[in-house]
């Protein structure tokens, strides 16, 4: 090859980017000469040739760069190249940021004016308020080699301002702007305050500034994008076939074909594909197959690893204390594993049940009855108390104690009091809730393992202190006793101690209204139908100095760092979580199929399977789960594949037409819990210079690092098979 052609591939690597076109102009004197490739039999450039100049012009998707150098500088960079150990271009490590690429010399390789030439599609996105959602997502999309493509060419063409479910092209004409200021030359971080405007204009739910959830985003603009470019400008109506007895082939062809004669956009050429759905009726074995369209596989993340557990367990015998008891079960396991593994610690016996509660604010937050929860909603900084109850009492209404001490509060000189709660709440199930002696007698009996012992209270005092102790304690055990051992007699001993009322503590019962005191000779006025009974006692100082108050508040965490080291964190693959997303699965009672032959709805069984794989494929990590009561994210690491990802066992039809081989080349990464945290991307420039996009901060990243338990959208081009 010629001294020009080699320049010409010279030049063309020093960029970091796909490089378009380069094309070096040789100046003499007034005269200029275009160099390419292809040209080499022009005169040959000699760094001999003093004060002889050449530029370098770049052209990029329409953007033009150039800069001129002289003949010598360009020499001594190839010379330079030639040596071993050498690199042709790197990042200027003087540089706090990566604003500039430098020559083998340290000089730049552009000038002032063109400095950010080496950042095309390096260009950050600025936060503009909880907005990292947002940028995670479209600094994935931008990156896509189709999207580009499509973006920074004459796209307007397709736009369809007739199509009702589309946004008019607004959100498209937004997207494909900022696409373009991202691809253009310049380091400067862009806000995307247009785009937001828009976006929030055709989806309120992203107005404003909290947090959102990227591949919920993710989602809504791909659609969108989809209706604005939809080419089909007036969808025909299409009127479903019987296929029972044609061949899935067939079938699915026709279904693809229905599909594109009502979408047909730059989205569906690149990103949708489509899965086999077969629903078989448990009852009449009656087998229905669809093929439908997808734009994104949600996975589910199966368990993998046990999880520690810890619950206290309160008696209603009124002997034992409370007891922690700690255990493993499957970490996205059900409330039954948790009963029986606490079943078989505690030593429960085959007349009791437990009832698991869970606490917030010295209070139950709800109660654990239906053993087909998940666990996954009981996060780790969770309390739990699960109670000893007799079988024999499930019948009859669950009264539930709650404590309330006086606070007194000193504000600007000024004393103010208020009750506040402490403690746990002590349960039992009663038979006789005839007057407000059978509640008083029934909370003296669970509170009394929480007595201190006279010898406890003789270790506080010394001297004269010790012969009013022993009094005052004198005095208290005569109060409990008669109490405890009448409780199940319905006897109104309490009536001897009136003159202790005065001391001792008050009842009242919750309700929607104001809370009502519970006199102890007056009857309850409970209904018939009811099934739980709140009741609030108003603890006396002197109460609070009889009884371990300490031992009744303390509640260990489900999960306390501290106390337990956790395992060395397990991974699952990809293929794994694939598998569980396409095995056989029972439709849950929410989500009944009807049955044609049955005529009625059935809890049918349901299996997909991949048939046809898109170009770009998004896979989205099913990290949140949500309920009535919690969302929780699980950081299961996922070992997913960067330069291989082969679908072949997991695709229907192996006719070959089509690689079934992927590469990753995108992340959009969530680090945090739920309702918060951070999002952040991953971006495969080429050649496996891979770049993290935090907002507007934009630096290189060693691919041994992008693999994480923060990743939760991937992005995978197709592979052409060689």
């Amino acid at each position: 090859m010629s001294k020009n052609g080699a320049m010409f591939g010279e030049g063309s690597s020093w960029f970091l980017f796909i490089v378009v076109q380069l094309q070096i102009w040789d100046f003499s004197g007034q005269t200029s000469q275009f160099l390419t490739n292809e040209r080499i039999n022009l005169p040959n450039i000699s760094p001999r040739k003093p004060g002889k100049e050449v530029l370098l012009e770049l052209n990029v998707h329409g953007f033009f760069v150039s800069t001129k150098e002289s003949n010598e500088r360009l020499a001594e960079w190839s010379k330079t190249e030639n040596s071993p150990g050498k690199s042709r271009v790197k990042i200027n490590k003087s540089s706090n940021s990566l604003s500039s690429y430098s020559t083998p010399d340290g000089a730049s390789l552009f000038g002032s004016s063109y400095r950010g030439i080496g950042l095309l599609g390096l260009t950050g996105l600025q936060n503009l308020g909880n907005t990292c959602f947002m940028n995670s997502a479209i600094q994935c999309l931008v990156h896509t080699p189709q999207l580009v493509d499509y973006f920074l060419g004459d796209y307007r063409k397709d736009i369809n301002h007739e199509n009702p479910l589309g946004m008019n092209g607004e959100l498209v004409l937004a997207f494909g702007e900022l696409l373009r200021k991202l691809w253009a030359p310049g380091a400067t971080p862009v806000a995307p305050r247009m785009f937001k405007f828009k976006l929030s204009k055709f989806a309120p739910q992203f107005s404003g500034y909290n947090q959102h959830d990227s591949q919920e985003f993710l989602a809504f603009l791909l659609d969108g994008l989809h209706e604005d470019l939809n080419r089909v400008k007036h969808k025909p109506y299409i009127e479903a076939k019987d296929a029972e007895a044609c061949p899935d082939k067939e079938v699915a062809d026709e279904y693809w074909q229905n599909h594109l004669a009502r979408n047909d956009s730059i989205i569906v050429d690149v990103c949708q594909g489509q899965y086999r759905s077969t629903l078989v009726c448990p009852v009449c074995k009656k087998v229905s197959v669809t093929f439908d369209p997808f734009m994104y596989l949600t996975l589910p993340l199966p368990s993998t690893t046990m999880r520690t557990m810890t619950v206290t367990v309160f008696s209603t015998d009124g002997i034992a204390l409370p007891i922690p008891f700690t255990f493993t079960v499957p970490k996205c396991g059900r409330l039954k594993d948790l009963l029986d593994k606490l079943s078989v610690a505690c030593s429960l016996r085959s007349d009791e049940i437990l009832l698991v509660a869970e606490m917030y604010k010295n209070q139950i937050f709800r109660l654990l009855d239906d053993p087909s929860d998940s666990l996954a909603l009981i996060r780790d900084d969770d309390r739990l108390v699960a109670y000893r109850l007799p079988k024999v009492s499930e019948t009859y209404p669950l009264v539930v104690f709650s404590h309330q001490q006086l606070e007194r509060l000193n504000s600007f000189g000024v004393m103010a009091s208020n009750w506040k709660p402490f403690g746990v709440p002590l349960v039992s199930r009663m038979q006789n809730l005839s007057s407000g002696f059978e509640i008083r007698n029934q909370f003296l009996k669970l509170l009394s393992p929480f007595l201190i012992s006279v010898e406890d209270t003789l270790n506080d005092y010394d001297g004269d202190e010790i012969g009013n102790t022993v009094s005052e304690t004198s005095k208290m055990e005569d109060i409990i006793s008669p109490l405890v051992s009448d409780s199940d007699t319905g006897s109104d001993s309490v009536a001897e101690n009136d003159f202790h009322l005065n001391t001792d503590f008050k009842f009242y019962l919750v309700d929607k209204m104001d809370p009502v005191e519970i006199k102890m000779n007056d009857p309850v006025q409970v209904s018939r139908f009811t099934k739980q009974l709140d009741v609030s006692v108003h603890w006396p100082d002197k109460m609070i100095e009889k009884y371990d108050t300490c031992l009744l508040s303390s509640l260990p965490e489900v999960f306390k760092t501290q106390l337990f080291t956790r395992r060395p964190q397990e991974s699952i693959s990809l293929y794994r979580c694939l598998e569980g997303f396409l095995q056989e699965e029972p439709l849950g009672p929410d989500d009944m199929w009807y049955c044609p032959r049955c005529k009625k709805p059935q809890q049918a069984n349901k299996k997909l399977d991949l048939w046809r794989l898109p170009e770009i494929l998004v896979i989205h990590l099913k990290r949140f789960s949500y309920s009535r009561f919690f969302k929780n994210k699980l950081e299961t690491y996922v070992d997913f594949p960067i330069h291989d990802l082969d679908l072949s066992n997991y695709i229907s039809p192996t006719d070959g037409q089509f690689s079934n081989r992927y590469q990753l080349y995108a992340i959009s990464n969530h680090y945090g819990g739920m309702g918060g945290g951070h999002y952040t991307a991953f971006v495969d420039l080429g050649h496996g210079r891979w770049y993290e996009f935090d907002d507007d901060r934009v630096f290189p990243v060693s691919e041994d690092r992008i693999k994480t338990s923060a990743a939760y959208v991937l992005f995978y081009r197709r592979v052409k098979e060689v």
